[in-house]
């Protein structure tokens, strides 16, 4: 019998649509080696790693009537070359043209009758650099077999490792018929089933949301913040299918210093600095900022399970962007965010990155299904924070030297915010609608100052 998609995969193909495409993506830039790096070798990486994650050549079928959920079958016309494909920027490449070429890509819904995943290799970048963008439904990163294929395209060294010998033969695509035969037998086993499918088919797809809200966990404090809805906030208007992308910097060993002079953790300050950075843009749009003024953040964070497994659980924490010292800002999102670190769920991040291969661009997606499976209503803006690993790590030969992530919109959220530490470097990639926050580029301007602001309160 087919692998039949979760409620909550479901759920995010139903609620899909032009303005909200489901995928969560990644941008990596790497430094060409002198064996060089072309649209060949990554298509010759990519099938060799195939193997590793089985959902990348399985496409989604319905079932006729929707009696049933979706399920995943094997593609019989599977085409590497269809999802790995090539860009060029116009020598020497800019930042600001990558990252319009970012906007650009992700703003594009994937093809749903083929398997839910594109990657593309950008050339022309200034300094003899490529950079590779990947896309991912988040369908197909489940949570429990699937991961991401930025996940285990990487290596820890320059050599990569000996291919897995495996020949694919696909499993022959089930009819019609056979999908209904298949449906009919669940429900005989399950008829409050049936019922719950029809429903969905008809569109109620806000009422499978909200069934499965609860699947990817949460806090008690998280459910005591969300007992009040979320500010207003110029982050929460009507989006459209245009998006833009802008990235901020900072290094590991500045957030480090900053847990050194204040306390809490790096990811206390990385919320502090996301603070701060809110704080000047909504003074630099005119908007009136008090004392009290706050933007409540959906930060999915890594928790340990009932049965010691890791997941990740949703967590609000409203952001004081109103107070002006950032160092009581700083020591604010350290005493929300205590709840969490108490409750014995939290995962270390040394933990995560021992994760086999670059666990990131995963935990990203699931990020982002956990701040999808809440109303958005609750929170203003999805933040998630992964530590990544502090070595080097290459693809094919070539290293990587940066690493954003692409985290996606939901309805009448107007901004997502991705940030990976790699190899001494913290790095936010900034995704947005392209009418709502056309001065994106100057909030992340403003990530930048605003760490700045803050290292200059710690003492040498």
């Amino acid at each position: 019998m087919p692998d039949r998609l979760s409620a909550l995969d479901a759920s995010f193909l139903y609620l899909e649509d032009a303005t909200t495409p489901m995928h969560v993506g990644g941008v990596a830039v790497f430094r060409r080696p002198r064996t060089g790096f072309d649209y060949d070798r990554l298509v010759e990486l990519i099938e060799q790693r195939l193997p590793l994650v089985p959902r990348y050549r399985q496409k989604v079928v319905h079932v006729p009537g929707r009696l049933a959920r979706p399920v995943w079958v094997d593609d019989p016309d599977f085409d590497v070359t269809y999802h790995v494909r090539r860009s060029a920027l116009p020598k020497p490449g800019s930042d600001a043209q990558l990252h319009d070429l970012v906007a650009r890509l992700m703003s594009r819904p994937l093809d749903h009758t083929r398997p839910l995943w594109e990657t593309y290799l950008v050339e022309g970048l200034k300094g003899n650099q490529i950079a590779v963008i990947t896309k991912t439904h988040q369908a197909v990163v489940d949570g429990v077999g699937a991961i991401e294929i930025g996940q285990v395209m990487l290596d820890v060294s320059p050599s990569p490792r000996r291919p897995l010998e495996s020949l694919w033969m696909p499993q022959p695509e089930p009819s019609g018929l056979q999908l209904v035969a298949d449906a009919v037998a669940e429900a005989v086993q399950r008829p409050g089933e049936l019922v719950e499918n029809v429903r969905s088919a008809a569109m109620d797809t806000v009422a499978t949301v909200q069934k499965v809200a609860g699947a990817l966990g949460g806090l008690a404090s998280a459910l005591r913040t969300a007992s009040t809805p979320a500010p207003g906030s110029p982050l929460n208007v009507r989006i459209g299918p245009a998006r833009r992308f802008a990235v901020a910097r900072g290094t590991l060993e500045q957030f480090r210093a900053i847990r050194r002079a204040h306390g809490g953790t790096v990811n206390d300050g990385v919320l502090a600095v996301l603070s701060g950075a809110m704080r000047a843009w909504l003074m630099s749009r005119g908007e009136v900022v008090s004392a009290h003024t706050t933007m409540r953040a959906m930060a999915p964070l890594s928790v340990r399970d009932e049965d010691g497994s890791n997941g990740v659980a949703a967590f609000l924490v409203d952001l004081p962007v109103g107070e002006s010292n950032p160092v009581v800002r700083l020591h604010h999102v350290s005493h929300a965010m205590r709840a969490h670190q108490e409750s014995g769920q939290s995962v270390a991040a040394d933990t995560l990155v021992k994760v086999s291969g670059f666990a990131p661009p995963t935990l990203h997606a699931l990020g982002a299904r956990a701040a999808s499976s809440f109303s958005r209503r609750l929170f203003n803006v999805v933040v998630t924070n992964v530590p990544g690993p502090q070595v080097p790590l290459y693809a094919a030969g070539a290293r990587m030297t940066e690493i954003f992530p692409v985290v996606p919109l939901a309805k009448n959220q107007a901004l997502s915010i991705g940030v990976t530490s790699y190899d001494g470097g913290v790095y936010f990639g900034l995704n947005a609608d392209r009418d709502a926050m056309s001065d994106v580029d100057v909030l992340a301007a403003m990530v930048e100052e605003s760490v700045e602001e803050l290292m200059g309160t710690v003492s040498e």
